[in-house]
């Protein structure tokens, strides 16, 4: 285990949630940063894929772009 950081288990002793100190992420800032991204990617895996040129599309379309 790495110091500062926590787990929470379930009755079954799985891992159901990571609490992390606050000097821990300042000290990893990258590192955390990083595994944010690779959560928020897995969990937009089965969402719908749309080209670059659709979603430049519609930016221009809304005057995002």
């Amino acid at each position: 285990m790495m110091k500062g950081v926590n787990y929470i288990l379930d009755s079954r002793k799985r891992i159901k949630a990571v609490v992390i100190d606050i000097k821990t992420i300042e000290q990893h800032e990258e590192k955390v940063e990083d595994l944010l991204d690779a959560i928020i990617a897995e969990s937009r895996a089965d969402e719908p894929k749309r080209s670059w040129a659709d979603v430049k599309k519609s930016l221009k379309l809304s005057g995002k772009l």
